[in-house]
């Protein structure tokens, strides 16, 4: 009944903040919740306890009951990373396979040890001593683009198709690289008898990503091949609610990635699935339920981010930290996307302009933040350095990096269009 009582409160606000965006701030409908669940934030914070105590102190526990680390990464997030896939074309997918394989592998690993060493070094210029090993948690929870958030902005940025394919793919894939980096990172900073070793750090990816994606191939095709022996869209709809929602119980019982299994089986059914095995009905209807699950569910994302501002102990205690770390992660994500198109991916050509819409579009989101609320309580004071230096860097993603992504892509592609003709002529 509490949680009942808890996505009720969210979804009347939810509900309510997306109707004052739509009639007044005019902001894209995510962002928008977000920004008003802040600012009601900030307003709960100065005058809450002053003139409204009582449903000061009821808002304040029902956000604190809210575990948002498990509802966000253990639901939501399988919900709506099959949402996203669902709608994706994979020959899209496949035109730019070697990128996306490269920025949501290569790329995380590299852009999380950048972070990590230039963290580490400025921490003590600021007073701070922070463990080299929690640097590099924090470098592999703030690494990899959000593919909630990601999805969610650059449906209303209108960037080019060809970047848009390019950012999505590595964001559906990167969470299953970024969160085993977490927990093997998690495990040597925090379980003294936990063998860090190439072997068993390997088995654990090879374990959690390659097992995630086998199940979601397996869910993807068992489902379809059901759905093509019938032609009805209401068993179809609750045929891939039980691959959401069974799936994560499997994938959390063999210990597999259950983000990698959604996207798999999205995927194979979003493709495959419907035009090998439903009506035309079918798909109408499949994709609108699974468009309004993407929806309410984002909507709910945003607004607990915006919320989020209550749970902090004190934003303005590390607010130079946060902000030297929007630097530092924006200079770790432009490293991590150009080193390896100058290497790796030198026979696939990309425009400068191209590589630098994709650095401003690595938008993160709530999966950092869930990562970093993870961390258990007995650390201390860094759980709390962290936390504050995460969400501003997540604040400053979403709103600067959000709001402007659309114009970044005209401007840069733009330019290159200047640049092609220049040299022709």
């Amino acid at each position: 009944m509490e949680l009942y009582y808890t996505f009720s409160v969210l979804i009347v606000l939810a509900s309510f903040f997306a109707y004052l965006n739509v009639r007044f701030l005019k902001l894209p409908g995510t962002i928008g919740i977000m920004i008003i669940a802040m600012l009601v934030s900030v307003g709960i914070r100065l005058v809450g306890d002053q003139y409204f105590p009582e449903t000061t102190k009821e808002f304040f526990l029902l956000i604190q009951e809210f575990d948002f680390t498990e509802i966000l990464m253990g639901a939501m997030l399988n919900f709506l990373l099959f949402a996203g896939a669902l709608h994706i074309n994979v020959s899209d997918l496949r035109d730019h396979k070697w990128p996306i394989l490269t920025y949501a592998s290569v790329s995380v690993v590299l852009s999380a040890l950048i972070i990590a060493g230039l963290f580490y070094t400025v921490a003590p210029m600021l007073g701070m001593e922070i463990p080299f090993i929690y640097c590099l948690l924090f470098g592999t929870l703030i690494s990899p683009t959000d593919p909630i958030v990601v999805l969610g902005i650059l449906k209303e940025a209108k960037v080019p198709k060809m970047i848009e394919t390019k950012i999505t793919g590595e964001s559906l894939f990167n969470d299953g690289v970024a969160v085993v980096m977490f927990a093997v990172v998690l495990k040597m900073a925090t379980d003294t008898d936990f063998d860090a070793s190439f072997a068993s750090v390997s088995k654990l990816f090879l374990l959690e990503a390659g097992g995630g994606v086998l199940l979601g191939a397996l869910l993807g095709f068992t489902a379809s091949n059901v759905m093509k022996k019938i032609d009805d869209y209401k068993v179809s709809v609750l045929i891939t609610l039980s691959i959401v929602m069974g799936g994560f119980l499997i994938a959390k019982e063999l210990h597999f990635s259950s983000p990698l299994a959604m996207v798999i089986a999205g995927l194979i059914i979003g493709n495959f699935g419907k035009t090998a095995a439903m009506s035309e009905t079918t798909r109408d209807y499949l994709s609108k339920f699974w468009e309004l699950i993407d929806e309410i569910l984002n909507a709910i994302l945003f607004l607990f981010i915006g919320f989020e501002l209550l749970m902090l102990p004190d934003l303005q205690e590390q607010l130079l930290l946060g902000v030297i770390a929007i630097f530092i992660c924006l200079l770790a994500r432009t490293l991590a996307i150009f080193i390896p198109a100058s290497t790796i991916l030198r026979k696939n050509t990309y425009s400068k302009g191209s590589l630098t819409t994709m650095v401003w579009g690595g938008i993160r989101g709530g999966v950092s933040i869930a990562l970093v609320m993870s961390i258990p309580n007995s650390v201390g004071d860094i759980k709390d350095v962290l936390l504050e230096v995460t969400y501003i860097v997540v604040l400053f993603s979403i709103v600067v990096q959000g709001l402007t992504v659309g114009k970044v892509a005209k401007k840069v592609l733009k330019d290159d269009e200047s640049a092609d003709i220049n040299e022709a002529a």
